[in-house]
């Protein structure tokens, strides 16, 4: 318990751990942004058959076809804004909530997994619009792309913004926001639960509060990866809800008809005066929904039940029943991968980033104790 005390003592200035955090964590999403447009565009894709399929030809096939910038790091500008704000507020929170929990005298196991979940609330007002912006971006590729017609054609980041206000209003930039809830929340408990119990393992197991690179990669990525396995159902049925049509609205949604028949006048020479078409939707119905997780769910299969629910639970009940406990779990791989890079790349850059601050400070000591 002793032990356990004087390394929660170490408590490093807000400003130190918010940066830190920010930086980081944008990093890591930045390394794995390409990662997450293939998973985008097989999840999104609205063709039959499906155009993308395997990871590796998906990826040579938007690389060969769009090239890097307007392709695999199409939407890196709103996932870079949205992941600095985001994380910096997540890091102030974590923070200042495992400090006060502790403080409380709630055990430190317990105050690890609430503060990430309040943190991840905090942080969910900004993370989703960003969101929402990235993935139609991503599933578009440039504008007026001759190459894959997602139902979306915006010329920029802000035009997108504007669009999407102007003709769904400005709750569709919150769409799937209580699903990424459902997703997120239990997902950062459960990650930095795991990491704060691994750091106090190895630092008892070094002896001291430097445990070396090699174990603060294996800690931070084992905890990304382990949250990640464990939450991957959540994650499946988040990805069935925001991508699958209903099918009984298919035929009949005006919506739906108009955005897939909006494509470039020329297969390669693409009219300078088209337009999108403009999105008409009715209250709760979404013609071209999307997906704001993290790679996981490649859904390959498209023969898969359809949810027809906006309810999590009931969507777990229904991919149980239809498809077994398989169902879960679909693609963990993937998922498995990307937590655990995205993770280790985060928290390993975190805590050398705080060792740097710490060798130079941006506040005054006294400051630090606030």
């Amino acid at each position: 318990m002793e032990e356990e005390v004087d390394l929660e003592a170490v408590r490093p200035p807000y400003i130190h751990a918010m940066l830190a955090g920010g930086l980081g964590g944008t990093t890591g999403d930045m390394l794995m942004h390409s990662l997450d447009t293939v998973k985008t565009r097989q999840q999104g894709d609205p063709h039959m058959p499906p155009k993308y399929t395997s990871m590796g030809s998906t990826y040579y096939t938007i690389w060969r076809q769009e090239g890097i910038r307007r392709g695999l790091y199409g939407g890196v500008k709103p996932a870079f804004l949205g992941s600095f704000s985001g994380t910096v507020i997540f890091f102030g929170t974590y923070e200042w909530s495992k400090r006060h929990l502790i403080d409380m005298g709630v055990a430190p196991s317990i105050s690890y997994f609430t503060a990430g979940l309040v943190a991840d609330l905090a942080a969910a007002p900004v993370y989703v619009p960003s969101e929402v912006l990235k993935t139609r971006l991503q599933l578009q590729g440039r504008h007026n792309n001759p190459y894959f017609n997602s139902g979306y054609n915006y010329r920029s980041t802000i035009h997108a913004a504007k669009t999407i206000v102007k003709t769904e209003g400005f709750s569709a930039l919150f769409y799937g926001y209580k699903a990424t809830l459902w997703r997120d929340l239990p997902f950062s408990a459960l990650q930095f639960a795991f990491y704060e119990q691994e750091q106090k393992w190895a630092k008892a197991y070094v002896g001291s509060k430097t445990i070396g690179l090699p174990l603060e990669i294996l800690t931070a990525a084992s905890a990304g990866g382990m949250a990640g396995i464990i939450t991957c159902p959540l994650d499946v049925v988040k990805t069935r809800i925001q991508t699958q049509h209903n099918p009984d609205t298919l035929p009949t949604s005006a919506t739906t008809s108009t955005i897939v028949s909006q494509k470039p006048t020329s297969p390669h020479v693409p009219s300078k005066h088209q337009k999108p078409a403009p999105i008409k939707q009715t209250p709760h119905q979404h013609s071209r929904p999307i997906s704001t997780s993290s790679p996981s769910t490649a859904l390959k299969n498209h023969s898969a039940a359809t949810l027809d629910t906006s309810s999590v639970l009931t969507g777990l009940k229904v991919i149980y029943r239809t498809e077994g406990f398989a169902g879960w779990f679909r693609g963990v791989g993937p998922r498995l991968v990307w937590t655990s890079v995205q993770s280790g790349t985060m928290l390993v850059l975190y805590q050398t980033l705080l060792r740097f601050f710490d060798e130079h400070p941006l506040v005054s000591k006294d400051d630090a104790l606030l």
